[in-house]
């Protein structure tokens, strides 16, 4: 486990507890490979913000490396509708185009 991932463990349940630090910290676990802990983290994220699209991308990302199709689509779908909510075009684009992708790939 690197530095960054210890030091954002550090930081939950203080004062700079929130979307931001969960969706680091997700996002710093997925880069070593914990897509299981990467995700219990970007839903925290998106429970403190539900309208973090980038939170929602990644979620889906972590899904799909974890081998949950049906959750990543889910989270996908959900972004989506966040992103719409906040004007997000480009985050909306990409996750429609990785929704399309995963309805498309053989089971």
């Amino acid at each position: 486990m690197s530095a960054l991932v210890d030091n954002l463990r550090q930081q939950r349940g203080g004062p700079r507890d929130g979307a931001l630090l969960r969706f680091s910290l997700g996002n710093a676990l997925l880069g070593e490979n914990d897509s299981t802990a990467a995700i219990e983290e970007l839903q925290r994220a998106v429970v403190f913000d539900p309208t973090y699209s980038a939170a929602w991308k990644l979620l889906g990302k972590a899904c799909l490396e974890a081998g949950q199709s049906d959750a990543a689509a889910d989270a996908w779908r959900r972004g989506i509708a966040a992103a719409n909510r906040r004007g997000d075009k480009q985050a909306e684009k990409e996750m429609t185009v990785f929704l399309r992708r995963l309805d498309k790939a053989p089971p």
